[in-house]
């Protein structure tokens, strides 16, 4: 295969995909590492891709960038309602106790699939969010009791934010908590683009009993601007596809289960 042919298989992928890495491209076109990080330089100096540790991203998504909620919840759909569904599981039969669903599109799939899994095994649940996308769907459901955090609300993500929130959280302990996130880096951790979104989401995860950290696998080696976790402060990622190279490695160093939906 001609280094041209690659260059626009690799376009393809990253339209579909949201990420490439570089050992899948090198299995996926058996050839050398080495020759498809020259590709992904190529394509960098070219404007049609930008490079990031372990592989590569759209070239407009920087670690600021952020899409807004209506845009990611018609993304990618297939991946995440099967994603929400694996993490639902770990609501187990007879479930009494108490969810806290962070804002984002795939905790969006989670909300939606809850009541069926209440149902399914016999559960009710006390359940907080700050999103206001997510609350109006919550609040319809008859065996939930809902219970929506306020304060000032970001318009790309319908979450509120702000110094409330946290405070308001911390004075919570959820039994699960199920977190979304911009990336999910082996060096990084869990990220997202703004420093008050990122105050909330860590505030979530010190308050849980348990963290679900749900993500396709195009946060995969994502980082954007600020932290919000550390991969050893999460009990599972539930995602699309099983991570592979320095990801893998880190995910099991840091004892976090892996569910793949």
């Amino acid at each position: 295969m001609y280094a041209t042919e690659r260059h626009e298989l690799i376009g393809q992928v990253l339209t579909a995909e949201g990420r490439v890495g570089v050992h899948d491209l090198a299995a996926r076109f058996d050839v050398t590492t080495e020759t498809v990080r020259r590709d992904l330089d190529a394509l960098e100096r070219a404007g049609r891709l930008r490079r990031v540790h372990g592989g590569a991203v759209p070239i407009e998504r920087g670690s600021t960038v952020e899409t807004t909620i209506t845009e990611r919840i018609r993304s990618r759909t297939h991946e995440k309602s099967a994603i929400a569904a694996r993490a639902l599981e770990a609501i187990d039969e007879g479930f009494r106790g108490s969810l806290f669903l962070d804002a984002g599109s795939t905790t969006a799939a989670v909300a939606e699939r809850l009541s069926s899994r209440l149902a399914a095994v016999h559960a009710t649940a006390d359940v907080v969010t700050h999103s206001l996308t997510l609350a109006p769907a919550l609040a319809a459901l008859d065996d939930v009791t809902l219970t929506v955090i306020g304060g000032r609300v970001r318009r790309d993500t319908a979450a509120a934010v702000g110094a409330g929130t946290v405070r308001a959280i911390e004075a919570l302990r959820p039994d699960i908590v199920f977190i979304g996130t911009n990336g999910v880096s082996s060096s990084f951790g869990l990220s997202t683009p703004d420093p008050e979104e990122a105050a909330v989401k860590a505030a979530i995860v010190r308050a849980a009993r348990r963290v679900i950290a749900v993500a396709d696998s195009g946060k995969f080696e994502a980082e954007s601007l600020v932290r919000f976790a550390e991969l050893d402060e999460i009990d599972v990622l539930v995602t699309d596809t099983a991570p592979t190279g320095d990801l893998a490695a880190a995910l099991d160093a840091a004892d976090v289960e892996v569910w793949v939906a």
